[in-house]
């Protein structure tokens, strides 16, 4: 195999780990964690004070390291073309801000504990509370531009059919949908009138990027192109 399919053969299995590492949350199926999967952000499950979140600090840092690589790797030898270099530069940002996330966890669970809510709405939590909003924002910026941009490459420039053509744009339509439903509730919750199933929609939101990076990784381990 020559260096330019082993470097490729490379991306897709860091795309691939990184994105089983990215669904480490469904942990949560099988261990009491205390909060409710419908109602709570994901990143609760990692906030400071639960008993399974230094798992799960742990598994999103790995996740984030290994898409950034994989990303950071694709960029030195993809073809460079701007849908492709803005699709990897996103998928870089979002495993960088994935990777920083997990450094800043929330000190409390806010949907699961009123005290952790209000002292939120107060301002008398630790500034990280703040870092974690805007590294998740980040994130999940970046990760709908690298699906976004990825996604259209594939079919403008005729790469990946799978991706392209097939799975890529249903997955593109309800990744936005999920990121609208995500929002949405976000802004009922902040406005007090509730979660509006806040947990569900992160969920399935955090999960479609995930089944998307692998489709991703068997795309690029199969036609051997970045």
């Amino acid at each position: 195999m020559s260096h330019s399919g082993v470097r490729t053969r490379l991306v897709a299995v860091l795309l691939a780990l990184g994105a089983l590492a990215y669904t480490a949350w469904v942990l949560e199926l099988l261990f009491q964690t205390g909060l409710d999967p419908v109602q709570a952000y994901v990143s609760e499950l990692a906030a400071a004070d639960q008993p399974l979140g230094g798992l799960f600090r742990a598994t999103d840092l790995t996740a984030g390291l290994l898409v950034l690589g994989a990303a950071i790797c694709a960029l030195v030898r993809c073809d460079r073309r701007r849908w492709s270099l803005a699709g990897w530069s996103g998928l870089a940002l979002f495993g960088g801000a994935t990777a920083l996330d997990s450094r800043l966890p929330l000190s409390c669970a806010p949907t699961a504990d009123p005290v952790c809510a209000a002292r939120e709405t107060a301002g008398l939590v630790p500034a990280t509370h703040t870092a974690h909003a805007v590294s998740s924002g980040l994130a999940m910026t970046g990760a709908l531009v690298g699906v976004v941009a990825l996604t259209v490459a594939a079919r403008r420039y005729g790469w990946w059919p799978l991706l392209g053509a097939r799975v890529g744009p249903a997955l593109l339509v309800l990744e936005l949908a999920a990121t609208v439903w995500t929002l949405t509730s976000v802004a009922a919750f902040q406005a007090g009138r509730g979660t509006w199933a806040l947990g569900a929609g992160q969920r399935l939101q955090v999960l479609l990027v995930a089944v998307w990076l692998g489709v991703l990784a068997w795309s690029v381990a199969r036609e051997e192109r970045v």
